[in-house]
């Protein structure tokens, strides 16, 4: 269990998350763009994308957090579509990944067994993508989503 949550990154893993950092952060103070938020949710964004990328489960976790951080971001700025993606979708759908990355590790390590789906589940996938889809659509509509 405990090596599930060792964090191990290459050299071109851990010099492609600094590089990351440094140009946002390097962006963020250049520009003085927005505000600590902001900021703070790129870099989790970055640090989160690393993680997923080798299929770590810490990646699910700062996805979760990005997703709230940047829900709030979006609130702010009238990004309803944003907030419904990132708050009703992914971090619900992170929060699945999680525990099912959890339940699911590649022998006994920080990344998951990898499955293949089924034609009936890509279908399901499908209709499960296309319905919330087209309702988003109007629900965004009707609350007057920023343009």
């Amino acid at each position: 269990m405990k090596e599930r949550f060792r964090v191990s990154l290459t050299r071109f893993e851990l010099g492609l998350w600094l590089t990351s950092v440094i140009v946002v952060a390097g962006t963020y103070i250049g520009f003085q763009a927005g505000d600590a938020l902001s900021l703070i949710a790129s870099l989790i964004g970055v640090t989160a994308l690393i993680f997923v990328a080798k299929g770590h489960v810490l990646g699910q976790v700062l996805t979760i957090v990005f997703a709230v951080f940047y829900g709030i971001i979006s609130w702010a700025f009238r990004y309803y579509g944003e907030v419904i993606t990132y708050l009703c979708m992914s971090a619900p759908m992170a929060a699945v990944a999680l525990v099912t990355w959890l339940r699911n590790p590649y022998k006994d390590s920080a990344e998951v067994t990898v499955h293949r789906l089924s034609g009936r589940q890509w279908a399901v996938m499908l209709i499960l993508t296309v319905i919330p889809t087209a309702v988003f659509y109007f629900i965004l509509r009707a609350m007057g989503n920023a343009a």
